[in-house]
């Protein structure tokens, strides 16, 4: 039962960072943080086994967004990604592990992308190429469609236990 508990609350806290990146192009540490030690806590609860890729991934998913984001600074002198975009795919690398986090940046790019170029077609305007766009939303679809295969299986056996 407290399986759907966490997922619940990780489905509920990442929905609350797409919409609040959507609306301000922000990431608040309140909300990326409980989501990075409640993946921890779940796999320390719930599948010990799990714990040190959990672990992994927040650490490494960190790491390549905190080096992708200082590369850029350092070659453009100015933010092209932000520390909660970082923040987030550690949360996202605690849920999913480590293995998941390329898919997890490629489908968030992909969508990233191709929603820019609808955008910029719709609208017949290439200045929009160049504004800033929030990249939480494309994260946390990205982390959505990894998840069925993470909490599947756990969501599964809880049901099975229910009934």
């Amino acid at each position: 039962m407290t399986t759907l508990l966490f997922i619940t609350f990780y489905h509920s806290l990442s929905i609350r960072l797409a919409w609040i990146d959507f609306k301000t192009g922000l990431l608040p540490d309140r909300f990326t943080c409980p989501l990075l030690w409640g993946g921890v806590i779940y796999y320390l609860v719930h599948n010990d086994d799990f714990l040190s890729a959990s672990v992994t991934g927040a650490v490494t998913g960190y790491f390549c967004f905190w080096t992708v984001y200082w590369a850029f600074r350092l070659w453009k002198g100015y933010e092209g990604l932000g520390f909660g975009d970082v923040k987030l795919l550690a949360a996202l690398g605690a849920w999913h592990g480590w293995e998941s986090l390329s898919t997890i940046v490629f489908l968030a790019a992909t969508g990233g992308l191709i929603t820019l170029l609808v955008a910029s077609m719709i609208s017949g305007r290439r200045k929009i190429v160049k504004t800033p766009q929030p990249f939480g939303p494309f994260l946390v679809a990205a982390g959505f469609a990894v998840s069925c295969g993470t909490f599947y299986a756990p969501a599964e056996q809880v049901i099975t236990t229910l009934l």
